[in-house]
C-alpha cells in the first residue's frame, strides 16, 4: 500500500498533560476509527459528545469527536477528531487502541499539511506560511505569516502565471500565423506589453531587498566588551530574568549566551559572550575566540564598558554602539546631554547606564527598538518571505525579461523563454517538479500538523 493510501494520526495539540488533547485521523479508515471508539460517526462538522471505548468494551474517556468527511476537511480526505482530556494515560490508551487498527500508523511530521497539499487544499507558498506561523514569535512575523497562508504571494504568482500564459499563447498563435502577413506582427505588440508589465511587476517585488525573509530570522545584537563589565547583568535585564550567571569574578561566561527578545514585535536574538582579554585559560581562549565570531556576524554590538570608551573589537560589518556601564558607581557624570545617546563625526553611537540599577535602559532599549524598525525596513506587505521564493522569483524574471529581448528575433525562443518563466511560477507554487523540496519542508512541521 502506497504510503498516501494510510490512514494516519497523531496529537495534535500540546504536551501532556493538559486540560484538553486533540487526535486528529485522516485516511480511507478514518470512519472506521470513529466507528470502533465512539460507537457511531457523527453529522458532519457536528461536535458530538461520546464515551470512547476499547475493543473490549471498557471506557477510555468521556470525550467531544468530529467527522470531517473528505474533501471538504483540512487534508482533502477523511478526517476524524477527538477532543479528550489531555492526561497522560488517557492519550496513552487512545493512542495504543487506533494504532491496533488495521492499516493505521503514526504521521509523520508535517504529513498531515502535505496532504493537504497534495489534494489541492493549499499551495507551497501557503504552506510556507503556516510553518511560519507555527514558529512565529512576535506579532510582527505573526501577521506577515497569516498574510502568506492566507495566500498573498500565492494568489499573485497564479495571476502572474495565468498571463505569461496568454503572452505565451499570442506568440504561439503569431508562429502559427507567419505567413498571414502583418498577422505576427498584430499579436506580437500586446504580447510585449503584457510582459514589460510583468517583469515591472515582479521586479518591483524582487527589489523589497530581502526585509520579509529578515524578519523570519530576526535581528542579532551581540554584547562584547572585556570582562566584568556587566555584560551578563545586562542580558539578564533585557530579558528579565537571569538568563546568564553574574559574578565578580572576571571570565565568568566561557560561551556564548542566547536570549530571544521580542521589542515592539521585532523578533531580536541578544548574544552574551565571553569578556574579551588575552588569557592563559584554553577555555577562556576559546570563548574569547567564539566571542569574537559571534559579534563579526552580528547585526548590531553594544561594546560594555564600565568607564571610557574602551576599543571595540568587532571586525565585522555590523554597527558598534558604546555603552558605558556603572554609572551609578561613576565618580563624574558620564550620560550623554539629555540622557540620549549620541553620534559623534566618525565615531559610535553612545549610551550610559547601569544595567544593575537599570539607569539608562529605556533609552537604549527605545533605540534597539528604533535601529530593528530601520534594519526591517517596511516588511509590512511584503510578499517574499523565504530564499526559495526570491531565487524562483529571479528565474521568472530573467526569463521574462530574455522572451522580451528575442520578441521579433526569433519567436519560438521567445515562447520557449515564457514557457520557462510559467514553470518558474508552478514551481513557486509546488504544482510542478518540487518533490526535491517537499521533504526538507514538510519535515520542520511539528507531528500533528
Amino acid at each position: 500500500m502506497h504510503p498516501r493510501d494510510q490512514t494516519i494520526f497523531a496529537l495534535s495539540s500540546g504536551r501532556p498533560p493538559s486540560a484538553i488533547a486533540i487526535v486528529r485521523v485522516s485516511g480511507p479508515a478514518a470512519r472506521e476509527v470513529l466507528t470502533a471508539l465512539a460507537g457511531k460517526v457523527p453529522g458532519p462538522r457536528q461536535a458530538s459528545r461520546v464515551t470512547l471505548r476499547d475493543a473490549a468494551g471498557e471506557p477510555i474517556d468521556d470525550a467531544v469527536v468530529l467527522w470531517f468527511p473528505g474533501p471538504g476537511s483540512a487534508t482533502g480526505e477523511d478526517v476524524a477528531e477527538f477532543h479528550v482530556h489531555g492526561g497522560r494515560a488517557v492519550l496513552a490508551a487512545l493512542l495504543s487502541e487506533i494504532s491496533g487498527i488495521q492499516n493505521i500508523r503514526a504521521a509523520e511530521p508535517g504529513e498531515f499539511t502535505r496532504r493537504g497539499f497534495e489534494n489541492g487544499k493549499l499551495d507551497l507558498t501557503e504552506a510556507e506560511g503556516l510553518d511560519d506561523l507555527i514558529h512565529a514569535d512576535t506579532d510582527r512575523q505573526r501577521r506577515q505569516a497569516l498574510r502568506q497562508l492566507q495566500g498573498l504571494l500565492g494568489d499573485r504568482a497564479r495571476d502572474w502565471r495565468e498571463r505569461i500564459i496568454e503572452a505565451s499563447a499570442l506568440i504561439e498563435a503569431g508562429i502559427d500565423f507567419s505567413d498571414e502577413g502583418d498577422v505576427p506582427l498584430e499579436l506580437q505588440a500586446p504580447a510585449l506589453k503584457a510582459i514589460e508589465a510583468l517583469h515591472d511587476e515582479i521586479a518591483k517585488v524582487l527589489a523589497a531587498q530581502g526585509k520579509a525573509e529578515r524578519l523570519r530570522d530576526g535581528l542579532v545584537v551581540a554584547i562584547a566588551g572585556p570582562p566584568n563589565v556587566g555584560k551578563s547583568t545586562l542580558i539578564n535585564q533585557l530579558a528579565r530574568r537571569d538568563v546568564a550567571i553574574v559574578s565578580p569574578h572576571a571570565g565568568t561566561t566561557r560561551d556564548v549566551i542566547e536570549v530571544q527578545l521580542d521589542l515592539d514585535g521585532y523578533p531580536v536574538t541578544v548574544i552574551d559572550t565571553a569578556g574579551i582579554r588575552e588569557t592563559d585559560d584554553p577555555v577562556e581562549q576559546e570563548g574569547v575566540r567564539r566571542a569574537l565570531a559571534r559579534a563579526d556576524e552580528a547585526d548590531l554590538v553594544l561594546w560594555l564598558s564600565d568607564g571610557g570608551d574602551g576599543e571595540a573589537k568587532s571586525a565585522g560589518a555590523a554597527p558598534v554602539w558604546i555603552v558605558r556601564n556603572k554609572i551609578d558607581l561613576a565618580s563624574e557624570d558620564l550620560s550623554p546631554p539629555g540622557g540620549k545617546a549620541m553620534a559623534p563625526d566618525g565615531g559610535a553611537r553612545i549610551f550610559a547606564i547601569s544595567a544593575q540599577r537599570g539607569d539608562g535602559l529605556p533609552d537604549l532599549i527605545e533605540a534597539l527598538v528604533e535601529f530593528a524598525g530601520a534594519f526591517f525596513g517596511a516588511s509590512e506587505g511584503a510578499l517574499v518571505t523565504r530564499a526559495r521564493q526570491r531565487e524562483l522569483l529571479r528565474q521568472t524574471a530573467a526569463s521574462l525579461k530574455r522572451s522580451m529581448e528575442l520578441l521579433g528575433q526569433g519567436e519560438e525562443l521567445a515562447a520557449e523563454e515564457l514557457r520557462a518563466a510559467a514553470y518558474a511560477l508552478g514551481r513557486l507554487l509546488g504544482r510542478v517538479d518540487v518533490e526535491d523540496v517537499l521533504g526538507a519542508i514538510f519535515q520542520k512541521f511539528c507531528i500533528g500538523k
